[in-house]
C-alpha cells in the first residue's frame, strides 16, 4: 500500500514494454487501461512520438530564431496554398450549429452540468482547466465513457442532490493535452508517454463506436490545443487516420477544431486547415493562450513589453486582426470559426457588480457576431442564456459561413501591432496574486478556479506569469506612481510577501495553512524571475503533481 492506493487495483495484463507507473483509487477504473486499450495507445505512442519529438524540436529552433530578433511571418513557401482554391469536407450536420459552447474539465458533476447547461457544444477539457494528476486523468476517461453511454450520474450527498442527463443534451467535444506535455505515469518502451495521445486514444478507444451511433456516424468530435505550425496538424491528421483505419471507422469521421492560440499559428491557419481538411471543424480565438503566447513569443525584444492584463481586450488592434482573419480563413475554407472565453462568472452577492458583468459579456459577444463568428464560448452555465439570445439575434441560420469577410485585409504588422496602455503596480499585484492561488488550487487537483469574479484557468495564470518575467526582466517603468519606479526582482518579492498576506486574509488562516500556498508562491516566484523564460508553467508544476507506486510490469 502506497499512497493510500492498493496495488493490487493496478492492471496486472499490461501489454510489452507498457508500465503503469499510477495508482488506482478504485477497481471499476481499471477497464479504462485494459489491455486492448493500452495497446491501442501504445501503437499510435511508437507510431508517432518520432514526429512529435521532431515538432518540439522545430519549436525550439524557431523561438531561438525569434529570440535572436526574427518576427513570425507567413511563409512564402505556402503562398500558394493560402491563395489557392480548396475547401475542407463538409460540417456534419450534427454540429452545423455551435452558436453557443460552454468549457470545463472532465470531472463528473461539471459533464452532467455541461451537457445540461443548453449550450450546443460541451467541450470536455484534459487540458488548461484540468490539473493532471493521476487519478483526474483516468477517472476522466471513465466520466467521459459514461457519458457517451449516458449513464453517467452524480450525487450530491451534502446537498441530497442527484445529477442525471436530460433527454436533450449538448454535443460532446473533447479537448486532450497539448503535444509538449507528457503522461508521466504511463511509460512505453521506457519513457513517459506522450499526454495527447494517452488522452485521446483511451478516449477514442472506448467511445468511437457508441459516439458514431449516436451521431449520425460522425465523430467522437475534438479540440486541438497549442499548436505553432502546420507540421504539427499534419501529425493530429496522421493520428486521426490511424485510429480510423484501426477501428474500421469510415474515413474522416472524426473532426476536430484547432485552437488558434499561439502567435505563430495566426500565420498559418490556411495551412494548419490544409492538413486538416479531411477531419477540420474549423478554428476557435483562444484569446487567453494567444496574449500569452504573444508574450513569450517576443521575450527577448525589451520594446515589446505588455500594458495591464487587463487592458489587453479584444478591440486592440492585433487582437482584432486576429479574429478577423481567422473569420475569413475558415469561412473561405467552408468551416466553423468561433469565438473566444467569456471568463466572467455570475457574482450572486453583488447585483450591480453582476449587472456590470454580463453587460461586459454582451458587448463581447454581440462583437463577436457582428464579425461573423459562427459561435463562440462561455466559462460559466449562468452565462448561457445570455450569450444564446445574443446569438439567437444576431444570426438567424445555424451559422455565418456565408459571410465572407472579403472585407478584410490583415499584414503581418497588423498581427504583430503592440497594444496600448499603462503598466501599473497593481498589474503586478493582481498577476501576482491570482497566479499564487491558481497554482495552489492546481498542485491540489483542481485546475479551474473562480477567482475576484472571473474563471481562472492555466492559459490566464500563464499571462500573469510571463508578464512578470518580461517586467522583471526589462525593468519595466510602472505608470502611474509619484517617483519613477522600475519593476525589478526585489520590487516583485516584496510584492510577492505582501500579497501572500491578502491571500490568507481572504482565504482564512485555516484554509491559508491547509493549502499548499506557500509551496505556490515559491513555484511562480522562481518561474517569474528566472533568466531564461520557461516554456510553460505547468512543466514545472508537473513534477509536483506526480505519484508512483511500486511498479507493475506484465509480460515483458
Amino acid at each position: 500500500m502506497e499512497n493510500g492506493y492498493s496495488s493490487k487495483s493496478l492492471p496486472l495484463d499490461a501489454p510489452a514494454g507498457i508500465r503503469i507507473r499510477g495508482p488506482l483509487s478504485e477497481p471499476s477504473l481499471n477497464r479504462i487501461l485494459s489491455r486492448e486499450a493500452l495497446q491501442f495507445v501504445a501503437d499510435l505512442e511508437r507510431e508517432f512520438r518520432p514526429r512529435v519529438k521532431f515538432n518540439l524540436g522545430c519549436r525550439r529552433e524557431e523561438q531561438a530564431r525569434y529570440d535572436s530578433g526574427e518576427l513570425p511571418g507567413f511563409d512564402p513557401a505556402t503562398r500558394e496554398l493560402r491563395e489557392g482554391d480548396w475547401s475542407c469536407s463538409k460540417t456534419p450536420a450534427v454540429i452545423a450549429d455551435r452558436r453557443v459552447e460552454i468549457t470545463g474539465p472532465v470531472e463528473r458533476k461539471m459533464i452532467i452540468n455541461a451537457l445540461n447547461s443548453g449550450a450546443k457544444v460541451f467541450m470536455a477539457d484534459f487540458e488548461d482547466s484540468l490539473s493532471p494528476t493521476w487519478d483526474n486523468i483516468v477517472r476522466g476517461q471513465k466520466n467521459l465513457c459514461d457519458a457517451v453511454n449516458r449513464s453517467i450520474s452524480f450525487e450530491d450527498k451534502a446537498r441530497n442532490k442527484h445529477y442525471k442527463l436530460n433527454d436533450k443534451t449538448a454535443v460532446l467535444f473533447v479537448r486532450p493535452r497539448g503535444w509538449h506535455l507528457q503522461e508521466a505515469h504511463i511509460e512505453i518502451d521506457g519513457e513517459p508517454a506522450t499526454g495527447a495521445l494517452i488522452d485521446f486514444g483511451l478516449y477514442y478507444f472506448h467511445n468511437h463506436s457508441s459516439f458514431r451511433s449516436k451521431h449520425d456516424g460522425y465523430g467522437p468530435f475534438f479540440y486541438l490545443p497549442k499548436m505553432q505550425h502546420s507540421r504539427e496538424a499534419a501529425v493530429w491528421n496522421a493520428v486521426f487516420d490511424r485510429a480510423e483505419e484501426r477501428m474500421a471507422a469510415p474515413r474522416g469521421s472524426i473532426r476536430a477544431t484547432v485552437l488558434i492560440e499561439t502567435l505563430p499559428a495566426v500565420f498559418q491557419m490556411h495551412e494548419i486547415l490544409y492538413e486538416l481538411r479531411e477531419h477540420s471543424a474549423g478554428l476557435n480565438c483562444g484569446r487567453w493562450d494567444y496574449i500569452f503566447s504573444f508574450v513569450k513569443t517576443v521575450r527577448a525584444h525589451p520594446d515589446r513589453l505588455l500594458p495591464d492584463r487587463f487592458q489587453v481586450g479584444m478591440t486592440q488592434h492585433f487582437l482584432k486582426s486576429y479574429t478577423e482573419l481567422l473569420i475569413q480563413t475558415c469561412h473561405r475554407r467552408g468551416v466553423h470559426a468561433m469565438g473566444g472565453m467569456a471568463a466572467q462568472i455570475p457574482i450572486r452577492d453583488d447585483p450591480a457588480a453582476n449587472d456590470t458583468a454580463f453587460e461586459l459579456v454582451r458587448a463581447d459577444k454581440l462583437r463577436e457576431v457582428k464579425a461573423g463568428h459562427d459561435g463562440t464560448w462561455a466559462a460559466h452555465p449562468g452565462l448561457i442564456e445570455l450569450v444564446t439570445k445574443v446569438f439567437d439575434d444576431n444570426m438567424p441560420r445555424a451559422n455565418q459561413l456565408h459571410i465572407k469577410r472579403d472585407d478584410v485585409r490583415v499584414t503581418e504588422a497588423d498581427l504583430l501591432q503592440m497594444p496600448r496602455g499603462v503598466r501599473t503596480l497593481e498589474g503586478l499585484r493582481h498577476n501576482t496574486r491570482v497566479g499564487i492561488q491558481y497554482l495552489a488550487a492546481w498542485l491540489t487537483g483542481t485546475g479551474s478556479v473562480p477567482l475576484y469574479n472571473l474563471m481562472e484557468d492555466a492559459a490566464t495564470a500563464e499571462i500573469s506569469r510571463v508578464q512578470n518575467w518580461q517586467w522583471i526582466k526589462y525593468g519595466a517603468v510602472l505608470d502611474g506612481e509619484i517617483v519613477a519606479v522600475s519593476v525589478s526582482k526585489e520590487l516583485f518579492g516584496r510584492v510577492v510577501e505582501e500579497e501572500m498576506g491578502r491571500i490568507e486574509r481572504e482565504v482564512g488562516k485555516k484554509r491559508f495553512e491547509s493549502g499548499r500556498y506557500r509551496e505556490a508562491a515559491a513555484l511562480f516566484a522562481r518561474q517569474c524571475t528566472k533568466e531564461d523564460l520557461d516554456d510553460f508553467l505547468t512543466l514545472d508544476a508537473y513534477r509536483h503533481i506526480v505519484k508512483f507506486v511500486p511498479a507493475l510490469q506484465a509480460r515483458l
